[in-house]
């Protein structure tokens, strides 16, 4: 009997379409889909500078912009192909257009061709032409290996489980943590080894245990400490004090030396106020949030800023109890820091890392 060639070729196409219909994360390349976003949020200062060196010259070409100081590569039509903040290892770079979606809490979708990712050094000015930042960018420019945004994804409710090769779970739906005792408020202080269930060793030399009740859950910079450290291996402190890197607590990454702040804390504590000018966020972004008045003047929560989203609004994730765990969603729908919505009034600084 002659052998039936065109089975494989049938099972390959129908297993990458469920994988492409998945409801937490799918990759989007139609037409169709790009034309309902918006136009691009800007990344440069204002209307006058984003054009500035946006004339076609036929060859990559660099741009320095200010506030903040950073490199912009355009390509040979003058569209910016990726941006590096001076003083930060966060790098934006333009690839595939992908959605970002998470049916279960929000209708907000993110439909996106930003890819951010972690460079091995802080970008300075002229990096471009260091022998670290070419093996680099030849490495990652193009590539679809997991980048942050799909790293983050990956908490939200249905996730599936990801498990390394030790068998630890290190991946899936995570949930912000277990009950206090009341039965009404969650607890809090829910770090990454305690979704991962293992002790973890910090550079600092410094050994931290998980609680066994607290198993995958993550809180706020919990979240981004899985998401930033353990996943893309930046740097970690074991608390706010011990140690370099990212701090434990929303309010130690505010006010933390590391990375960039892209728009400082201001006013009076212990609310702070409200930034007048957020144009100059960029996707990937750390956002914070002055929330609850019983933590004195702490900045309180923390989340991943993911640019706009297919209405037009900047969204975020982040861990919270309301929805408990990972999510973009929010009480009015999605989490947005424009307009006046709960997030968006709280919302009181940003930093690149």
């Amino acid at each position: 009997m002659p052998k039936r060639k065109g089975r494989p070729v049938l099972h390959a196409v129908t297993v990458l379409a469920l994988l492409t219909g998945s409801a937490y994360f799918t990759y989007e390349l139609r037409k169709d889909e790009q034309a309902k976003v918006p136009a691009a949020q800007s990344i440069t200062d204002n209307a006058d500078l984003q054009n500035s060196g946006a004339k076609a010259t036929g060859k990559q070409t660099w741009e320095r912009l200010n506030n903040p100081a950073r490199s912009v590569l355009r390509d040979g039509k003058g569209a910016v192909v990726a941006t590096f903040t001076d003083g930060a290892r966060t790098a934006t770079l333009k690839g595939p257009s992908r959605t970002f979606a998470e049916p279960a809490n929000t209708a907000s979708r993110v439909v996106t061709d930003d890819w951010v990712r972690l460079m091995p050094e802080p970008w300075t000015k002229g990096s471009e032409n260091e022998q670290w930042f070419k093996d680099w960018f030849k490495q990652y420019y193009g590539s679809q290996e997991d980048d942050i945004f799909a790293i983050a994804f990956q908490y939200v409710q249905g996730a599936p489980v990801k498990k390394d090769s030790s068998g630890v779970p290190y991946a899936g739906d995570a949930v912000f943590g277990p009950f206090k005792e009341d039965g009404v408020d969650r607890l809090e202080q829910n770090d990454f080894y305690d979704y991962l269930g293992i002790p973890y060793t910090f550079r600092n030399g410094s050994t931290l245990y998980p609680r066994k009740e607290r198993y995958r859950a993550l809180d706020c910079s919990g979240f981004m400490r899985m998401v930033w450290g353990y996943r893309a291996r930046f740097p970690l402190m074991a608390t706010n004090a011990l140690g370099d890197g990212l701090p434990r607590s929303a309010d130690g990454m505010a006010r933390s030396k590391t990375g960039v702040d892209i728009i400082k804390i201001q006013g009076p504590s212990p609310w702070y106020v409200r930034p007048t000018n957020i144009d100059v966020l960029q996707p990937g972004d750390l956002l914070f949030f002055k929330m609850d008045h019983r933590t004195g003047n702490h900045i309180d929560h923390v989340g991943l800023y993911l640019g706009l989203d297919t209405d037009g609004h900047r969204v975020f994730i982040s861990s919270r109890k309301e929805v408990n765990g990972p999510t973009m969603g929010d009480k009015a729908g999605a989490s947005r820091i424009d307009g006046n919505g709960f997030y968006a009034q709280l919302f009181r600084s940003a930093k690149r890392l």
